[in-house]
């Protein structure tokens, strides 16, 4: 896989300043906002910054938490986990593995009936749908 890396006003002229403030600056959206929470439309999610796919619709659940959440990433490749200690507590950051933009975060055991008992949580704004794919 190709990084791509580009300097921050390159990113600032090709992204929103949403999708720049949650992409580049590791912002959330606000819960139940996103464009992709409830769909249930079939296809491949792909990094809004790079294009990358990260997350098929067959993976995508209901967890109720007001952000689309999948139970694994399309490839294990796709993802890359970071360490994030930020708000007081401790959590697993979800970032795309071409670009390093960051995507929401991923939580483990929470007793969701998927095959992995994963969720990824993840900003609507950080994901493109390319519905049939």
């Amino acid at each position: 896989m190709d990084k791509v890396v580009k300097s921050e006003a390159e990113w600032r002229v090709q992204l929103s300043p949403e999708e720049f403030h949650v992409l580049r600056q590791a912002g959330t959206e606000r819960p139940f906002t996103g464009e992709y929470v409830d769909t249930k439309t079939e296809g491949v999610y792909s990094c809004r910054a790079c294009g990358a796919e990260l997350f098929r619709s067959d993976a995508k659940f209901e967890s109720h938490c007001g952000w689309p959440s999948f139970f694994e990433p399309s490839k294990s490749e796709a993802v890359t986990l970071i360490e994030d200690r930020s708000l007081g507590m401790a959590r697993t950051e979800v970032r795309c593995a071409r670009c390093d933009s960051h995507l929401g975060h991923v939580f483990h055991g929470e007793g969701y009936a998927t095959p992995t008992d994963d969720r990824y949580c993840i900003n609507s704004v950080s994901l493109r749908l390319e519905p049939g794919s």
